[in-house]
């Protein structure tokens, strides 16, 4: 593994009386993928929500590049350099894509002098968004709509990315031109920290894989490693990887 720029530490946290990250424990890897499986209800959403200051730890500790990040607001971890990408769609359909990044900057704090230089540097990388600029949010297809809120979280260059299931309810070739944006960010340097269901075409992108189950990381390895142990395979078929093993 290259030096981490995030590490958990035996998080703890849950929601009201029930516990559901037991002592979560890993590290990730700078500028490179790392895609986060395991079964439902294995804790993958509460790690990201952990990270990003939207579920209050309980115990244990969060680091971005050695400092603790534990339970910081999210307006600064995003001036930290942490960016959030939730499931599902999370536009303002009936504003055009470039009101939908001004709306975003201005969330993230961006300076308002500063603004127009972000968004158009954000649209650079994204031609088909920037030929779409005045157009209706709503009106851009499943792959265009998730680009949007991949490029609205970019505004602030982060460092790392945490995207929840970028793939969920699109084509496999918008999954291919989704994955290829993130491929496209290793290349500059940001980190990638993933969700991701369609576990085997998320892991071949992959640097780095990361096995939860029950709050715990059951196995963390290289992507290629992950990918071809059959403990993996018992997981997805329903069976306990504790079990497994």
């Amino acid at each position: 593994m290259t030096t981490p720029i995030l590490e958990l530490d035996g998080v703890v946290g849950g929601y009201g009386a029930m516990t559901i990250l037991n002592g979560t424990t890993f590290k990730v890897p700078r500028a490179a993928i790392t895609t986060v499986i395991g079964p439902n209800g294995a804790g993958k959403s509460t790690v990201f929500k952990a990270i990003f200051g939207l579920l209050k730890v309980r115990e244990g500790a969060i680091r971005l590049e050695g400092t603790e990040i534990t339970n910081w607001s999210q307006r600064k971890l995003l001036e930290a350099g942490i960016c959030y990408v939730p499931q599902g769609r999370n536009i303002f359909p009936e504003l055009s894509v470039r009101h939908n990044l001004e709306l975003g900057a201005v969330a993230a704090g961006a300076h308002i002098t500063d603004m127009p230089r972000r968004i158009e540097a954000a649209l650079d990388r994204f031609p088909a968004l920037r030929a779409k600029a005045d157009v209706q949010a709503s009106t851009l297809s499943g792959g265009q709509q998730k680009q949007l809120e991949i490029v609205r979280g970019l505004l602030l260059d982060p460092k790392l990315v945490l995207i929840d299931e970028p793939s969920i309810g699109l084509s496999p070739m918008l999954v291919q031109e989704t994955f290829a944006i993130l491929m496209e960010l290793r290349a500059k340097g940001v980190t990638i920290l993933m969700i991701e269901q369609n576990a085997r075409s998320a892991l071949e992108i992959s640097d780095e894989g990361l096995v939860l189950e029950l709050g715990q990381t059951r196995m963390q390895g290289p992507a290629a490693e992950i990918l071809a142990d059959p403990r993996v395979a018992q997981l997805f078929l329903g069976g306990a990887l504790t079990e497994a093993a």
